[in-house]
């Protein structure tokens, strides 16, 4: 008897590690769906894993009801209405990038309204302190009206992840077209008060810059393997890629953002380097001398990103 008690305690304690080891990742993903195609897709790849327990999306910068409604379409055409659909406040910039706005305002899923992003973060972090990561894959203007009306609670997220900031310069691989110096990314420039809110608040931080992310191109190869899967979400992801594609003029999109959750998948797609970066006035993302408020991805393997993506979304 005290053998099979023994055994038994072993398979119920070797039970319950392996419950908390596959026990979802709580995210909230703040984006600026539906300018570039980088959103959808990251969108796509959460959707997808169940590593990750979607605590709620949640549109950022510039025409936020617009972004909310694709949201909701998305959602709501792959049956996860059930996920809450949050915004930031509009305002009247960048409109005329929404390259996807056909599908955003198309379709039968437009909830009546959308919370407010910033009650609904600081009220998860209430509610699950030191549980949920929040994934910024836009501009920042969200995140910096979270921490000027309650710092504190904001510094109950687990992580913040965010695709943002140039830190080093670039080189062309084939030693064709001519270095690009450290330069203010998008992201970052376009609410630079709230990009530095965010590197000096204290909450635990990782960054993935254009050093690991403009390389992530989806040529044709990976776009074929994926749309050919057939799936409800590949068909929207090729809807969508289409539309982006005929409004901008361009075949080949960069998956700048779904690194933010690959790397949280896969954290040998995108090693991490404890550094210390400090916003300037300009939006430049500078390494700077004191301790690490940051953990940052400088290099990244295209190709194992690009079939790690595929195969985790055909498999959706």
């Amino acid at each position: 008897m005290y053998k099979t008690f023994r055994i038994t305690a072993a398979v119920l304690l070797l039970a319950c590690g392996t419950a908390q080891a596959q026990t979802p990742q709580k995210i909230i993903i703040d984006s600026d769906i539906g300018d570039d195609i980088d959103d959808a897709f990251a969108l796509g790849l959460a959707l997808s894993s169940p590593q990750f327990d979607i605590v709620g999306v949640s549109a950022s910068f510039g025409d936020t009801p617009t972004r909310a409604k694709m949201f909701d379409r998305m959602l709501g055409e792959l049956g996860r209405g059930d996920i809450p659909v949050v915004m930031g406040p509009a305002a009247n910039v960048n409109l005329t990038a929404f390259t996807q706005r056909r599908y955003a305002e198309g379709g039968a899923f437009a909830r009546a309204s959308h919370p407010s992003a910033v009650d609904f973060v600081l009220d998860q972090a209430r509610k699950n302190p030191g549980e949920i990561t929040l994934v910024a894959i836009g501009p920042l203007p969200n995140i910096g009206a979270m921490i000027d009306k309650d710092p504190a609670t904001f510094r109950k997220l687990r992580r913040v992840v965010i695709m943002g900031g140039s830190i080093r310069t670039m080189t062309d691989p084939y030693g064709v077209a001519a270095p690009i110096a450290p330069h203010p990314e998008w992201n970052i420039k376009n609410d630079i008060a709230s990009a530095q809110k965010l590197f000096s608040v204290g909450v635990p931080l990782i960054v993935m810059p254009l050093d690991s992310t403009a390389n992530l191109k989806f040529h044709e190869v990976a776009r074929t393997a994926l749309f050919a899967h057939g799936s409800m979400l590949t068909n929207i992801l090729a809807g969508l890629y289409y539309e982006w594609s005929a409004a901008t003029r361009s075949p080949t999109p960069i998956l700048y953002d779904p690194m933010t959750l690959a790397s949280m998948l896969e954290p040998s797609l995108c090693p991490l380097t404890a550094m210390h970066i400090t916003v300037d006035e300009a939006g430049n993302t500078r390494e700077t001398p004191g301790a690490p408020n940051a953990q940052v991805c400088l290099h990244s393997d295209a190709d194992a990103f690009l079939r790690f993506y595929v195969k985790k979304v055909a498999g959706h």
